[in-house]
């Protein structure tokens, strides 16, 4: 098959699909990007509300992968701004510094429980767990008993609605590897800037949010021939064999199919095994079936004060606020809040597809915005001009203690499809930041285009991806 033969069929304009479109663009290929929302970003897009911007997350962009890095500048360039990081932990009623600082904790802590932990930490580096299964004993491990239930336990079983001792491993080594109390404490008395993702102090971050970047991508794959059509939502895959021949597509207009030779999907991967036709063998149908995902909520707040609080976030451990962590958007870039006067937060609530946090109407949630502030003590209800709501679904792929088994037999089924590449955080059920997204795009259109093998399913930190995508 020539080059001008392909015609490839991109499911998903988030951060991995727009990448791996934008590599075709450069190559001369003219691919179509099917969205499901009226908007381009996916979870890292950026949502308005009454002239304010609200990012679905708080999306940094700090990346050690060179080919990422130049990209972002080369697309957003003085639109591209660097913001200073702080972020504090709210734990008993008080305030931390994260990365932590000596004082902030003795003073927070005050110096017998500081002492306790120091203990605790001490025990766990004489007999530590012998195997590390789950996320209490990786932290554990790391930090010991007593700071693991102090500053991690009650925010993480927030975020992800389990136990910690059901949470694998997995997520703690894969977004936190480099971090232990040797590295906090380093941190702590050190001057030098942290090459570690979790203690960096600074970051980039388009002007108006993540969405301006990925409506500049949008806008660089159109100029070079490729199209991106929003309002499709795929709803079936159709194939013959081991190969995907088209998707068929529902919008407002009805349902359209569209054929192609080669398909890169960042759609959930267990809404693309549930959409294919015929459907796979019924193993294969019920590990998709459970596999997990985490949903949130951001309630969105317009407060009629110009200066709340220092922080670009805030994590909220205090287990009587059900609010898991407050975004300050205009410490994020003053230009998302558009009268000075005011600020603007996103208040993120964890939950799960129709349980009672979700089905919760926009009022009652907005109302319970306004009750957690007056209880963390940032604002009083009366302080809320306006508020929305938007909900973001399957935002987080859930590390259970059945998932590896589950996903191993999916990712077997969508291996074995020769014309498929599966990318980005949903595509592969991997909690990828947005920059390793990014790079199983890229590395998705290497495969296609040049014949490598790339393992997308293993993209993450690992250096030689690094590495190699700096060549």
């Amino acid at each position: 098959m020539t080059e001008a033969e392909r015609r490839v069929i991109i499911i998903g304009g988030g951060p991995a699909g727009l990448t791996a479109a934008c590599q075709l663009v450069r190559s001369g290929l003219s691919p179509l990007v099917l969205e499901q929302l009226d908007k381009v970003g996916g979870l890292a897009r950026t949502e308005q509300f009454e002239g304010h911007y609200f990012d679905m997350g708080g999306h940094r962009f700090f990346t050690k992968v060179g080919q990422v890095n130049r990209m972002w500048r080369e697309v957003l360039g003085d639109d591209f701004i660097r913001r200073p990081r702080l972020s504090r932990i709210f734990y008993g009623g008080t305030y931390f510094y994260y990365p932590l600082r000596p004082v902030n904790v003795l003073a927070g802590l005050g110096l017998i429980e500081s002492m306790r932990i120091g203990l605790s930490f001490l025990r766990w580096q004489i007999l530590p767990h012998r195997r590390e299964e789950t996320f209490e004993q990786w932290v554990t491990n790391r930090f010991g008993k007593r700071l693991f239930e102090t500053f991690f336990k009650t925010y993480t079983e927030k975020v992800w609605g389990i136990p910690c001792s059901e949470l694998k491993a997995e997520w703690a080594a894969q977004r936190i590897k480099d971090l232990s109390m040797r590295t906090a404490l380093m941190k702590m008395f050190s001057s030098r800037p942290s090459k570690v993702k979790t203690l960096i102090e600074e970051f980039d971050y388009p002007r108006l949010g993540p969405g301006m970047m990925w409506r500049a991508f949008r806008e660089k794959i159109e100029r070079g021939g490729g199209e991106v059509r929003l309002n499709c939502r795929v709803s079936r895959i159709c194939r013959q064999g081991r190969a995907v021949q088209a998707v068929e597509v529902t919008s407002g207009s009805g349902k359209a199919v569209f054929e192609g030779t080669d398909f890169i999907s960042s759609m959930p991967v267990t809404q693309l095994i549930r959409g294919l036709d015929p459907p796979p063998p019924e193993s294969v149908l019920q590990a998709a079936q459970r596999l997990k995902y985490r949903d949130f909520l951001t309630v969105c707040l317009i407060v009629a004060k110009p200066d709340l609080f220092p922080d670009n976030w805030i994590y909220i451990h205090d287990p009587g606020a059900r609010v898991g962590r407050i975004q300050n958007f205009k410490n994020w870039s003053p230009d998302m809040v558009p009268d000075p006067s005011r600020t603007s937060l996103g208040l993120e609530y964890f939950c799960n597809q129709g349980d009672d946090l979700w089905m919760l109407p926009d009022q009652e949630l907005i109302e319970l915005g306004k009750q957690d502030l007056m209880r963390i003590g940032l604002a009083q209800p009366e302080d809320v001009l306006l508020g929305c709501v938007f909900r973001v679904p399957q935002a987080y792929p859930v590390y259970d203690s059945d998932y590896r088994s589950h996903l191993l037999a999916v990712r077997k089924y969508v291996d074995s499809l020769k014309n498929l590449q599966t990318i980005g955080r949903n595509g592969l059920h991997r909690y990828n930041n947005q920059d390793h997204a990014m790079l199983t795009g890229i590395l998705a259109v290497r495969n296609l285009l040049s014949g490598e093998d790339n393992d997308l399913w293993s993209v993450n930190t690992d250096q030689e991806y690094l590495e190699e995508t700096d060549s």
